[in-house]
């Protein structure tokens, strides 16, 4: 194929557009120019350096301004993406100089998407989209060889089974162990190495030799039988027995924390680690919870009522975890997008 080069010479506004046959006759072309000096040549190579770098430090913050949009927040944003809070603002702000506009209202705190904001969030997604479909599209290596996955048992009824199903048609060779654990069990299991990752809820502290990728953001909502429809908040979980998610699993304790914070007192009946199960006890009118509203609701009953826990959106976060040192980890990366990619998928069918 035909090879540019958009070359800057020494001279001022002149710019060299060289159409050349292959890398053969590049080197000649070049060897024939540079008899006088290689000073060009330096020139030639720093631009295409330049523009390589150029174009990863956008896509780099775009993927930060994403991360930022996501949170709500620069700090919260650096925590999921790994960076300091000084560091993003520096991304946002170059990526705003680049643009030349501004994304955020930082007369509030802490700052929100303006209307360019909004518009580019939507932008970006689609560009990086594209832009991850195209490096797939010319990746021909196969995976093979083992994998050992943990799991906390809300995921392994939700999106793992579509992940699991990509991740076969994708890689035929790679054999994927599975387990079922709390989030604490299994954040012991990956320090240890008896694992090489694990989909967990909500981290407390994440440690240094740890990477967090969160795919998932679910909202707490209370579930009731039909018929309770038109009922408050209040009168739900006062009123009818309650069934309470475990409280020996990470978000079991949110959920009663939260009720205790808020002076709430149930009518605890049950105690259930089994969102399925909970669905099945409330669907036969059996009492109300409160749960995670997933992106896959497969096994969950269809008619259940569902409302709001809180004026202010209580959620749960889930992502992978392991150690960037784990032999793997090129696995676990795509592992991480792959649960991304269905979770995504889920919420754009409802």
């Amino acid at each position: 194929g035909l090879l540019w080069f958009v070359v800057e010479s020494v001279q001022p506004q002149q710019v060299y557009l060289l159409e050349l046959e292959c890398w053969a006759e590049t080197a000649e072309y070049i060897r024939q120019m540079m008899k006088c000096s290689r000073f060009f040549l330096l020139i030639i190579v720093l631009n295409i350096l330049n523009l390589i770098y150029i174009n990863y430090m956008n896509f780099r913050a775009l993927e930060v301004f994403l991360a930022v949009a996501d949170r709500g927040g620069f700090a919260s944003a650096g925590e999921k993406i790994g960076l300091t809070q000084s560091a993003v603002s520096i991304q946002i702000k170059a990526l705003e100089e680049s643009l030349d506009t501004i994304l955020f209202d930082r007369s509030k705190r802490p700052p929100i998407l303006n209307d360019n904001g909004v518009l580019l969030v939507k932008k970006s997604r689609q560009l990086l989209d594209q832009v991850e479909k195209l490096q797939q599209s010319f990746t021909e290596k196969k995976f093979s060889g083992s994998l050992k996955i943990g799991t906390v048992a809300s995921v392994l009824t939700g999106v793992m089974p579509n992940v699991l199903s990509s991740m076969k048609k994708i890689h035929p060779r790679l054999l994927i162990n599975v387990i079922n654990d709390t989030s604490i069990e299994l954040m012991s299991k990956v320090k240890s190495g008896s694992l090489d990752g694990a989909i967990v809820s909500e981290l407390v502290r994440l440690s240094p030799d740890l990477k967090w990728h969160i795919f998932a953001h679910e909202p707490l909502v209370i579930i009731s039988s039909p018929g309770t429809e038109g009922l408050s908040e209040k009168e739900l979980l006062t009123q009818c027995p309650f069934l309470q998610f475990a409280k020996n699993t990470r978000i079991g304790k949110i959920i009663d924390n939260n009720l205790i914070e808020r002076g709430i007192k149930v009518q605890s009946r049950m105690e259930l680690d089994s969102l399925e199960a909970i669905s099945l006890m409330v669907g036969q009118g059996l009492g109300v919870s409160i749960i995670p509203q997933r992106s896959h609701t497969r096994g969950l009953k269809k008619n259940l009522v569902v409302s709001p826990f809180g004026e202010k959106t209580i959620q749960r976060d889930l992502g992978l975890v392991y150690r960037p040192a784990n032999p793997n980890v090129k696995l676990l990366e795509f592992l991480g997008k792959v649960l991304t990619n269905e979770t995504n998928s889920a919420l754009k069918k409802k």
